[in-house]
């Protein structure tokens, strides 16, 4: 049991974004997070998650969800039990990151110790250049072509054009791209070769997480990453010889805690790990940083996107991004 009685503080947020971002299914001009903040008097943890609607999430749904632990936080839950109270997904993530907090604050220790990990070390981070012409991609490769690694929005028609012209704008950036469920089976096939040519490393989520039975038949020439048919350490035995890579995001594990287990999980049957986000702020890139510590790519570019970060956020040197204050979390 907690030391005092813990009281739930639920909120929204909106964060305009520097510029519209596009992908496969839409375009967004504003992250809207939902901030869980657990207090006991004395310390206090906060977590952020941003609610999807492709997995069937809206604010409303996740503050209401929210809400309704408000009752057992108030009687002693931990970030243990509370893998078993809640389902995978943004609602347990802000609850969860919350509680990791709050422990790591009340022990007067990082996160770090309390997970037996060392120390966090900066790491690159991709930067995402969202859906657009082939001309407007490659301007925007060309304004950051300094970057180390690029990620490419892709959609399926005209994809070959768009990294084509990436390629020339930003010749030394390592490249990714990701098709967000957005290709068909002919599409891969004809497309992945090409990339491959064209220097591209990784594909995330080419064809629908719930019709990619295909790619265990097609050739990878270059590795393919879960995404959206990936989310708790459950999914891992359906994707082995589907995927080569999978692609681990603590809005869909619901929290650190899982994130961690699916970490260790997939790297035992010999899957690659990237770690990315949804667009939100610093406040939820920062418990993905200890997932990040051994992936092979990482994706935390989310507060880059945004107009403004929030208060004492994650710091970013170009593409280099370092780990949270405890100001900030953890």
């Amino acid at each position: 049991m907690a030391p005092h009685p813990q009281r739930l503080r639920v909120t929204r947020h909106s964060w305009k974004l520097a510029q519209p971002f596009a992908i496969s299914r839409g375009t967004k001009t504003t992250a809207d997070v939902v901030v869980a903040e657990v207090s006991d008097g004395d310390s206090r943890g906060r977590g952020e998650c941003v609610p999807y609607p492709r997995y069937g999430e809206t604010v409303d749904d996740v503050v209401k969800a929210l809400e309704g632990m408000a009752s057992k936080v108030f009687s002693g839950l931990d970030r243990h039990e509370l893998q078993t109270a809640m389902p995978p997904g943004a609602a347990r993530n802000a609850l969860d990151a919350a509680f990791w907090d709050l422990d790591a604050k009340r022990n007067y220790c990082p996160v770090t110790e309390l997970c037996g990990l060392p120390s966090l070390k900066p790491v690159i981070t991709a930067y995402t250049l969202g859906l657009d012409t082939p001309e407007h991609m490659a301007a925007a490769a060309a304004q950051h072509r300094q970057r180390p690694l690029l990620k490419l929005k892709v959609t399926g028609d005209g994809d070959l054009e768009r990294v084509r012209a990436v390629r020339q704008a930003a010749p030394a950036a390592r490249l990714i791209v990701d098709a967000n469920e957005g290709w068909s089976a002919a599409q891969y096939t004809e497309l992945a070769p090409a990339l491959a040519g064209l220097g591209v490393e990784l594909i995330e989520q080419p064809l629908p997480a719930g019709a990619d039975d295909a790619l265990a038949e097609l050739p990878h020439p270059i590795a393919v990453c879960a995404d959206e048919a990936c989310h708790t350490s459950a999914d891992l035995d359906r994707l082995v010889g589907k995927y080569d890579a999978v692609n681990i995001k603590l809005d869909k594990t619901g929290g650190l805690t899982e994130a961690l287990k699916l970490a260790a999980a997939a790297r035992q049957r010999g899957f690659s790990i990237m770690v990315g986000c949804m667009i939100g702020t610093s406040l939820g890139m920062a418990p993905a940083m200890l997932v990040a510590q051994e992936a092979k790519i990482v994706d935390l570019d989310g507060p880059l996107l945004l107009a403004s970060d929030r208060a004492h956020g994650l710091r970013y040197d170009g593409s280099t991004v370092y780990p949270a204050d405890a100001a900030l979390w953890g």
